[in-house]
């Protein structure tokens, strides 16, 4: 109860200045009742066909991404870049989102993988839960029946050879080749490939005859056979170390027999190879002109390319180059390129600054994990960020980005299962509590198997419409 005098204070202000303040009464309601007049609010999301992420940090919606769904009318390009520090969920993320794609019978998968541990890469055990043998490249084992891959196969095309050959020679000298070195490999090539018809070409042979020019060539010209010969030694020298140096054996053969180019999921084990070497960028480069040649073909099917340690391809300028138009001829066959990197700051900054621009102009999608706030502000100026989600990058815990789809920008909880946790490696803290994780993983686990029925059914019907259209 208000004293008196304060009551004649109020009226007299009143009176002079009229009413001051509105006093409201309060209102009793419930936190049901109070939707109706605080109505949430929530950015839109991907729409509902594709696979699941997990869910929206702010709204709690799920999130569901598919670059092939989304892929010319929100996405200009399916290709997709992540990045962040060690330990936050990238490897998690990678392997489940691979583990989904691959539950549609239209889906087929490519790993370069990199890393690993007790002698094995990290997808060994994806690849043996699925049946798959990963295909192991180890200068170790490679002259005792390990794989081989031959940059001469026939199933690659003479001008897809001749690119593949410069591009190794290119990335092991650091530098390109002069006109001269390049007619003399432009020679050997032509020359092996015309006169050996009964077996595959192998390097041994673009060796020797870099060694041993036939006189023809140097006629071609007309320059002297001596010259053609100082033309080609360095280039001789550079492909000798594929043969009898530190990567004999895995290259200077014919390609292994058996290698399944139809699995649904194909996993290169990198992991024997030293990750700072100047073979790890060679291995990139003959890897993805190979497949580019023997895999990506028009067979209607979406295709992921998946690379770890993606830096030893985009901070090489020859490597970048060739994977560039690789993603370029992709988007008409359904591929996409999916790049793993620690810090943006390793290729942007690096050697290929210009092809690394260029890379990642096309990744249309970019998913980044916790980093230190000085490399979060680089990341945010290089790909666009807004402000706000430049200032929580480095506060988000493991298991939570920030995920920009070509403009929309929302922060994401990725959610595993329990079928998937044992597959992936994840501890619970990759989870929001033991309590509730179970209950989430199950209603995913629901979701995926719903989703997954919804897809194969309206792929099956676009399939009869088509056949019936013919």
């Amino acid at each position: 109860m208000r004293d008196p005098l304060s009551l004649v204070t109020d009226a007299f202000t009143a009176l002079l200045f009229g009413k001051v303040e509105t006093t409201r009464l309060p209102v009793r309601t419930s936190t049901g009742q109070a939707q109706a007049v605080y109505l949430p609010t929530a950015a839109p999301g991907l729409g509902d066909s594709g696979v699941i992420i997990g869910r929206e940090v702010y709204s709690g919606k799920g999130y569901i991404y598919d670059p092939f769904q989304l892929y010319g009318q929100q996405l200009p390009a399916p290709h997709w870049l992540v990045l962040g520090e060690s330990g936050n969920g990238k490897s998690a993320l990678e392997k489940t989102y691979v583990l989904r794609q691959l539950r549609f019978r239209d889906r087929q998968v490519v790993v370069l993988d990199a890393q690993g541990e007790d002698g094995v890469g990290e997808w060994n055990l994806i690849a043996r839960e699925l049946g798959i043998t990963p295909i192991r490249l180890d200068p170790m084992t490679a002259m005792d029946g390990g794989i081989r891959l031959n940059p001469l196969d026939p199933a690659i095309t003479t001008t897809g050879q001749l690119a593949l050959l410069r591009t190794i020679i290119e990335v092991a000298m650091g530098h390109g080749l002069d006109e001269r070195s390049g007619f003399a490999l432009k020679v050997a090539h032509a020359y092996v490939n015309t006169t050996i018809t009964d077996r595959q070409p192998v390097l041994t042979d673009i060796v020797e005859q870099l060694r041993h020019p036939e006189p023809e060539s140097a006629e071609a010209m007309n320059v002297d056979i001596d010259d053609v010969r100082a033309w080609g030694l360095d280039v001789a020298l550079v492909l000798d170390r594929l043969v009898d140096g530190d990567l004999r054996g895995m290259f200077d053969g014919p390609t292994t027999v058996g290698i399944d180019l139809d699995a649904p999921l194909i996993v290169f084990d990198l992991s024997h190879i030293d990750r700072n070497s100047i073979a790890m960028p060679i291995l990139m480069a003959i890897v993805g002109v190979w497949l580019e040649h023997t895999w990506i073909r028009p067979d209607r099917k979406k295709r992921i390319f998946l690379v770890e340690e993606a830096w030893h391809i985009i901070n090489s300028p020859f490597v970048a180059q060739l994977f560039q138009r690789l993603l370029k001829f992709g988007r008409r066959l359904g591929l996409s390129f999916v790049a793993v990197v620690h810090h943006l700051s390793d290729v942007v900054d690096g050697a290929a600054a210009r092809e690394a621009a260029a890379i990642l102009k096309m990744a249309s999608t970019r998913t980044i994990y916790a980093q230190k706030a000085d490399e979060a502000r680089a990341t945010g100026r290089v790909l666009g960020l807004p402000r706000w989600a430049v200032e929580i990058i480095p506060t988000l815990t493991p298991g939570i980005a920030v995920w920009d789809v070509n403009g929309n920008v929302q922060v994401v909880k990725h959610l595993i299962t329990e079928r998937e946790r044992p597959l992936v490696f994840t501890d619970r803290a990759m989870t929001e509590s033991a309590a509730t994780d179970d209950i989430l993983a199950s209603e995913l686990d629901s979701q995926l198997e719903s989703e997954t029925e919804r897809r194969a059914a309206l792929m099956e019907q676009h399939l009869s419409a088509e056949g019936t259209v013919a």
